[in-house]
């Protein structure tokens, strides 16, 4: 076997084992939002906050191949179909819905699922392991958005004077949850050398989670899916920054 055919073969693996950590997760969470342990709104928020972290965890896996990123997204994209399947009424899968949907419609799978579905994979595809900005992307919108909504439903009395439906509590969490999760995946993937970690890098993360945690904090989600703005300014931010 060549050099090239085992990076693939390697890579191939890489792939089927990250999809296979990514359905079982997703298994995992639509059992327990079936036997109702938590509310339906902390199940969902523990889906968006876990899934994204834990694929970006396994990114290591792969090899430096150009084909590489294109074999991760595999998972991120195999969820797009499911969402556009489910979402349709084409599949029916109770437990997905109840773990991801906010009222247990299953078109509310064509929202913020499939953006966040899509968000991952092009995060994946057009800047990978090597780029900050994909780290900036997926930490913001997993983790920062994440912990906004279940921080602002506890603890968020103090709303926003711009925006009634959103809390001081819940901006403040997102920015912070956000920063912190970027800085603990650029640590991990310096250590594989992927990334050079710096002082410098440090700011512009907490620049970019700033950004993500105002344009969160916006009256426009009525419009526009926080899981598409959030990974649009982490994106855009990010891309002038770095």
């Amino acid at each position: 076997m060549s050099p090239e055919s085992g990076t693939l073969v390697h890579d191939i693996f890489s792939a089927g084992l990250t999809l296979g950590v990514v359905l079982g997760l997703l298994i995992f969470w639509g059992e327990i939002a079936k036997r109702s342990f938590f509310e339906q709104t902390t199940i969902r928020k523990l889906v968006h906050i876990s899934v994204g972290l834990v694929f970006m965890f396994c990114w290591p896996l792969f090899s430096p191949s150009p084909l590489a990123p294109f074999l991760a997204a595999v998972a991120p994209g195999i969820n797009i179909i499911r969402m556009l399947l489910l979402g349709l009424g084409i599949w029916k899968n109770e437990a997905v819905v109840k773990s991801m949907t906010r009222k247990g419609d299953y078109r509310e799978l064509l929202r913020g699922p499939l953006c966040y579905a899509c968000s991952l994979t092009l995060s994946t595809t057009i800047f990978w392991r090597t780029s900050p900005i994909a780290i900036a992307a997926i930490c913001n919108l997993c983790a920062g958005d994440g912990v906004a909504d279940m921080f602002g439903r506890r603890f968020g009395k103090k709303k926003l004077p711009h925006n009634p439906s959103k809390s001081f509590a819940g901006s403040i969490s997102m920015a912070i949850a956000g920063f912190m999760a970027s800085i603990g995946f650029m640590h991990y993937f310096a250590s594989f050398g992927f990334v050079e970690e710096s002082w410098s890098m440090f700011w512009r993360f907490m620049l970019v989670s700033l950004a993500a945690a105002i344009v969160e904090s916006l009256p426009i989600h009525s419009e526009l899916d926080d899981n598409l703005t959030v990974s649009l300014t982490s994106l855009l931010v990010g891309a002038v920054v770095f």
